[in-house]
């Protein structure tokens, strides 16, 4: 697939994304999007690192969780505007990626040895946000106050009781602007020197630094963006439910939602994590509703089916659902071709 195939390709799904709430008028389905991009967004910053990067992350959950915390907190305890809290989130979320690197890279932990000191920081900051209740008010989480008045809708970043257009869609542009934000983000990086230097360290980190990479330099840039984009899907969570408690901020299903969409759609890709995640919770939307006709209510069936599903990935579509479209593109022009 050429470069302008690809750009086509991005900018039409975008348009899609952006036009789709004037010929939906399901609530229903709207919010099947949102939760869809949502978890574009947690799947672009684990692709950062996991995907361009090659360090696998199973705690991903600790930058969204400390991303939603900050942006509570701040606003719950000082009163600050979430507007200017949202960048002391995103930047705050960043550090603590630094802190995390700089632990495990400097003493060049990688594989499954980062895999699992990601988990063991993501278990420390939840054990943490429950024991500390001066600061995170404990178990009970952390409740913003609703905004009721539709003249203060967009200082208060609270759309619930805005316009009809923002009551309806407010938060679906929101989401789905951070994520152009974020994917324009990493479109910069895998054209820059950046991003090769970070794909080399993937393939083979002792030759890449054989050849003048700083490694450990590269990592840590990595991991401070991946940081920052997956904080930012925890300011819009906190925005748009007003609550933050430690099993959602720091759980592992935030965790696993943010690995399996780059992986089913395409790890290293910017357009992986959205792929992974629109056909996840398709899947899922559809799963539900057979199991349920025939088997009547079977909580955890379409899990069993999502793991099915990622072991077919795995096995016999390694580049993800974005290599079978690859293809599939490409076999098809070969046959107007021929």
């Amino acid at each position: 697939m050429t470069y302008r195939e690809r750009i086509f390709g991005w900018a039409f799904i975008l348009c899609a994304l952006a036009l789709a709430p004037l010929f939906i008028t399901s609530n229903r389905w709207i919010d099947f999007l949102e939760l869809t991009l949502f978890i574009a967004v947690l799947g672009q910053g684990w692709n950062v690192l996991g995907g361009y990067g090659g360090q696998y992350s199973f705690g991903h959950a600790v930058f969204f969780g400390t991303g939603a915390y900050i942006q509570a907190l701040l606003q719950y305890k000082l009163g600050w505007s979430p507007w200017l809290a949202m960048w002391f989130a995103v930047s705050g979320t960043a550090a603590v990626g630094a802190l995390i690197g700089y632990l495990s890279f400097r003493y060049g932990l990688r594989g499954s040895y980062f895999a699992l000191i990601t988990l063991a920081f993501a278990e420390a900051f939840h054990v943490l946000s429950r024991s500390w209740p001066a600061l995170t008010e404990g178990g009970q989480g952390v409740q913003l106050a609703l905004n009721q008045d539709p003249a203060l809708a967009l200082a208060t970043f609270q759309f619930s009781f805005g316009g009809p257009f923002m009551k309806a869609y407010g938060f679906y542009y929101t989401i789905f602007t951070l994520l152009v934000i974020c994917y324009a983000a990493t479109w910069w990086m895998e054209h820059s020197r950046f991003g090769a230097q970070l794909v080399a360290v993937r393939e083979n980190e002792d030759a890449a630094e054989a050849l003048g990479v700083n490694a450990f330099a590269v990592k840590m840039r990595a991991i401070c963006l991946s940081a920052a984009i997956t904080a930012s899907g925890g300011v819009y969570y906190v925005q748009k439910f007003l609550f933050v408690e430690p099993g959602i901020a720091y759980g592992t299903a935030k965790s696993v939602e943010a690995l399996f969409a780059p992986i089913i759609g395409g790890l290293g890709t910017v357009l992986g994590p959205l792929i992974g995640s629109l056909f996840i919770h398709g899947v899922g939307e559809v799963a539900k509703g057979a199991i349920h006709s025939v088997l009547g209510d079977r909580p955890g069936v379409d899990l069993i089916l999502f793991g099915v599903i990622l072991v077919l990935i795995l096995a016999f579509a390694p580049r993800g659902l974005v290599g079978l479209l690859e293809r599939a593109w490409v076999r098809l022009k070969a046959g107007r071709n021929a």
